[in-house]
């Protein structure tokens, strides 16, 4: 275990977890909402550190990240818990339960970046369940990994307080931001949550100038109404800029939500349509097959990146260097980390 970085200690040996917009207040011996940030003796404690119930090497357009190292593999690592509920949950077996109901192994966080470097990855993915719970885990595994030259991505809700979010930035080359709907009341009724903490999250990541992509996962009759659609894509552009990247992806059945139909793609289409008139320039989606997954550039509109629908790189037309990069043809700068 590894004593916590971002907790109060309260009266009666009581903790105030300070992770997360939950706050919750731990008695001795008890968890917190996420079932992994455990009260013991006054001082709260990961139980997950370095014990990961899920391990693999995906293409980095898996997470989906399409702006970042095209191409490449991530190591991805994954603990049980969350502090969402999401009743679409497709990782519900590791999110929605705790260490001792699931089968882990140990990888600290040496093992880990040894394993990426191995596996000829250029990054480590914290991902799966959300890494926002382990968070101690990827952050002493994140420093580890950028003195080895490794990138990191931080595959996330976004439901995190400020002050541990700009300690992450410092090491955290690239986030992944699940945003779930663009209403309140859609995030308490199918996620347990609340949806400003995770704007802020869009916010603050924009102001410290890291590297992110959106996904949205469309639910029909839940999220998919083209109204707040609009209303989303018009606070992307006023917020973040045109630059943001978001992918529109597909739900299917899982979880508590098995009952509701799959996401046509014509919904998704619609979604795209109006992200793209509303100025936002690279406009994916995504869990679909009849799709197309290109990158183009948006100045003299040559293709820069051809994809396959299983996430395969079969051209890349964009030049990087220093980390950035530009398109092969009129040297536009193409946004994301390269």
């Amino acid at each position: 275990m590894r004593e916590c970085m971002f907790y109060e200690k309260k009266e009666g040996k009581k903790v105030q977890c300070r992770i997360c917009p939950r706050n919750c207040i731990i008695l001795e011996g008890k968890r917190g909402h996420c079932k992994v940030r455990e009260n013991k003796g006054g001082k709260l404690y990961l139980v997950v550190y370095g014990l990961p119930c899920a391990e693999a090497v995906d293409p980095i357009e898996k997470k989906p990240q399409y702006h970042f190292l095209p191409g490449t593999d991530a190591f991805s690592i994954g603990t049980a818990g969350c502090n969402l509920n999401c009743d679409f949950c497709q990782n519900n077996w590791m999110s929605q339960h705790a260490p001792e109901e699931l089968r882990n192994f140990r990888l600290e966080p040496k093992d880990v970046v040894k394993s990426a470097l191995d596996s000829k990855c250029a990054s480590i993915a914290y991902t799966y369940n959300d890494p926002i719970v382990f968070y101690e885990y990827a952050y002493d595994t994140a420093k580890l990994a950028k003195e080895k030259g490794l990138k990191n991505i931080f595959v996330t809700n976004g439901f995190i307080n400020q002050e541990p979010l700009k300690e992450l930035c410092k090491y955290m080359d690239g986030f992944h931001i699940d945003l779930k709907g663009f209403t309140d009341e859609y995030y308490k009724k199918v996620c347990n949550a609340r949806l400003q903490p995770v704007l802020d999250t869009l916010k603050t990541l924009k102001k410290e100038g890291k590297w992110f992509e959106i996904i949205y996962l469309m639910i029909p009759e839940f999220n998919d109404d083209m109204k707040k659609i609009k209303e989303m894509c018009e606070w992307i552009m006023k917020e973040l800029g045109p630059e943001t990247v978001i992918h529109f992806s597909a739900f299917f059945p899982s979880y508590k939500m098995d009952y509701v139909d799959p996401t046509p793609t014509e919904t998704l289409n619609k979604a795209k349509a109006i992200a793209e008139k509303a100025g936002i320039q690279y406009v994916y989606i995504g869990n679909v097959f009849e799709k197309e997954d290109n990158t183009y550039c948006r100045k003299c509109k040559k293709l820069l990146i051809r994809r396959t629908s299983s996430f395969e790189v079969l051209e890349n037309n964009i030049k990087s260097g220093k980390g950035k990069g530009a398109c092969k043809f009129c040297k536009a700068v193409i946004p994301g980390v390269f």
